[in-house]
């Protein structure tokens, strides 16, 4: 499919701001494109791992890469200069697959020329490769239906001119059980058209943030069970210009996880799931999102929703469930990022140590 007029000028603009105009972390004019939480620990050690030349030019605002995923096949949009490929390749190891979809020719040339020394410092040839190509129109990049376990993406949707459309093209490329575990930048309401037009606005993902609503709206009708959030965080705002040119919309920072599972979000019908501890990183507790966390060996009453990812995605073998005798809140164990976002929820920034 070709790009529209529209499509096409949106896309230069993203090309030349992150190609030309941004050279390193330090260029950007908010924290929209900086990572402010930690990663985990193991990625931390992995990061340290990865050339400098990739690391420099990393422009994510989150940190959308699951443990667990040893010898799955991951899709990365908008990869950038490739950074969380490389973590992403360290942990799916030598029977795992990581491929990257970019259109900036710059950030390209970054990420595949380091990945031979990469592969040196892990001891084996990764199955790591970078293809030209844009978000929207995965099939035409070569990335087929079904053909991913799990899909990251790190501040970039919000680029793109047409979001419904991405998210579809993510769908069809997931395998049944799989999942899109990303970050992206959120507003707490509608943004006006006017910013679209301003070049640092749209280049560090402000413009295009979509409404939650509206978000939660797009993804559900594609067929995604209901959006979970992982953590959310508040972006600042640095250029006093920018900030005068936002007025009191504010910005957030999310890591949504979005599973390829039957939509139970109806059914008053619930589960209890107990986490078996054996994701490396994870082997005394794990955080499906901010309202579910499973502590290793202890039963937890669950929705029909939960449930359903946990029976379903690439999570089932970790956990084991069971139908409970009595209900369950269908929606009790979801918050919305809007609810979240009105609670001002966040937390401080840190980095890998």
């Amino acid at each position: 499919m070709a790009c529209s007029d529209n499509s096409t000028a949106a896309h230069n603009a993203v090309k030349d701001y992150y190609g030309k105009v941004l050279s390193t972390t330090s260029d950007l004019k908010t924290s929209a494109c900086s990572s402010r939480s930690a990663p985990h620990p193991l990625v931390c050690r992995i990061i340290k791992t990865i050339p400098s030349a990739v690391n420099d030019k990393f422009y994510g605002c989150g940190n959308p890469i699951p443990l667990g995923i040893e010898g799955k096949d991951v899709l990365d949009l908008g990869s950038g200069s490739g950074r969380d490929c490389y973590v992403a390749a360290a942990l799916v190891g030598p029977q795992g697959s990581v491929t990257g979809v970019d259109m900036t020719d710059e950030q390209l040339q970054t990420a595949r020329e380091n990945i031979d020394a990469f592969g040196t410092t892990l001891g084996y040839t990764p199955k790591l490769k970078f293809v030209t190509g844009y978000i929207e129109e995965l099939k035409a990049a070569g990335i087929y239906d079904s053909s991913a376990d799990i899909c990251i993406s790190n501040c970039v949707v919000n680029l793109s001119p047409n979001k419904p459309q991405v998210f579809t093209a993510v769908f069809n490329a997931l395998r049944s059980g799989g999942e899109l575990h990303f970050s992206d930048m959120y507003a707490d309401r509608p943004v006006p058209a006017s910013l679209l037009e301003h070049q640092i606005l749209h280049g560090e993902g402000l413009s295009g943030a979509l409404h939650t609503c509206e978000f939660e709206r797009i993804v559900t009708g594609i067929g995604f069970a209901r959006p979970r959030v992982l953590a959310i965080t508040r972006v600042d705002v640095y250029d006093s210009q920018l900030k005068q040119l936002v007025g009191d919309i504010e910005y957030y920072s999310v890591t949504y996880r979005l599973f390829k599972v039957r939509d139970a979000s109806g059914s008053s019908a619930g589960y209890v799931a107990t986490y078996l501890g054996t994701i490396a990183g994870h082997e005394d507790a794990y955080v499906l999102d901010v309202d579910n966390t499973f502590e290793r060996g202890v039963p937890v009453s669950v929705s029909d929703s939960t449930g359903a990812v946990l029976l379903d995605s690439w999570l089932a073998p970790f956990f084991t469930i069971e139908k409970s005798s009595g209900s369950h809140d269908k929606v009790a164990d979801i918050s919305s990022a809007e609810t979240l976002m009105k609670a001002n929820t966040g937390c401080s920034a840190n980095v890998c140590p």
